[in-house]
């Protein structure tokens, strides 16, 4: 049994493994039969002239020598140049980040989406690894992929592949680690493009639950309109904090107002007519029935009441 072939290099090597086998096998069967030939030809007992033995023949040693010769100066500069195409890496390539450590992959991608004991790729993009270890020697090894290349302390390595197909493909350690060496599995996971870009979208997260509730759905809103980017848990110059701010009293250029539902509504879509005391118009403004509606601003509503006292008041 094999894993499966899903990847640009795995036609080549697994060409290369069956040639190497079949001549392994050809020179083990031809030299068991001589030798069996041998054995029962001139065995104690059997009649057989053995007046005039050959003590050399240079015909045969020619062949005996030559031969394989040729077949591993062939294999050797076949294989070398299949490694070379492998270490010179593309262009253009989809790059990301491993650290390799006792006993996990950590992989970080270009947009600051990580994934722990997985890595997710396009299909038929090139794709890049940099990647160094932060204790001990690894090697990364997708079997499906055909690849594998060490992860060494203290040095970047780096690997590249094009995935061909889509699913899920087995992630191993191929290098005795330490005594959770067993344990460093995990899974390559390759997209379709138009999943791919999905799952950036959703940082990362294939398991995004779908939202249920009206502060859920909220939640969704805020985080796909990055509002928590100037939002946090404290105010700062980019924008007030907006944790705890339901039923409290805001100081505007208008006066003090209390942040009630309609206060909040009215922030959203005209954000400018009660300044946060101390903020200028650099809250973007959303055209009604434009950019949200007025089912995603109630949602959005909702989910400001959830936010209580920043994190860092609670405690």
């Amino acid at each position: 049994m094999q894993p499966p072939r899903a990847s640009n290099w795995a036609d080549s090597v697994d060409l290369m493994f069956y040639v190497i086998t079949a001549l392994t096998v050809v020179f083990t069967i031809l030299v068991a039969i001589m030798l069996f030939y041998s054995i029962i030809k001139y065995r104690r007992g059997k009649v057989a002239d053995r007046s005039n033995p050959v003590h050399d023949h240079q015909v045969v040693e020619a062949l005996w020598t030559g031969l394989p010769l040729i077949l591993a100066l062939g294999i050797f500069f076949w294989s070398t140049a299949v490694y070379v195409k492998m270490r010179n890496m593309p262009d253009h390539a989809y790059e990301a980040f491993v650290i390799g450590k006792q006993w996990m992959w950590h992989v970080q991608h270009p947009n600051g989406i990580r994934e722990n004991n997985e890595l997710t790729v396009p299909i038929g993009q090139p794709v890049k690894l940099t990647m160094i270890s932060q204790d001990v020697i690894h090697a990364f090894y997708i079997p499906a992929f055909r690849m594998q290349y060490h992860v060494i302390p203290g040095r970047y390595t780096s690997m590249w592949f094009t995935p061909t197909k889509t699913g899920e493909f087995h992630l191993f350690c191929n290098m005795l680690c330490g005594v959770q060496h067993s344990e460093m599995i995990g899974k390559v996971n390759v997209l379709s493009p138009a999943e791919f870009a999905k799952w950036m979208e959703k940082a990362g997260n294939r398991f995004r639950p779908t939202a249920s509730t009206v502060a859920e759905k909220g939640k969704q809103l805020y985080d796909d309109m990055k509002c928590g980017t100037c939002h946090v848990d404290r105010d700062i110059e980019n924008g007030p904090t907006l944790y705890g701010i339901f039923g409290a009293t805001r100081a505007t250029n208008v006066g003090n107002v209390v942040a009630d539902e309609d206060y909040l509504r009215e922030s959203l879509i005209n954000p400018y007519n009660k300044l946060t005391k101390g903020y200028g118009n650099t809250m973007p403004v959303y055209k009604y029935k434009e950019a949200i509606n007025e089912e995603q601003i109630r949602q959005l509503i909702e989910y400001m009441k959830t936010l209580g006292a920043a994190p860092g008041a609670q405690r």
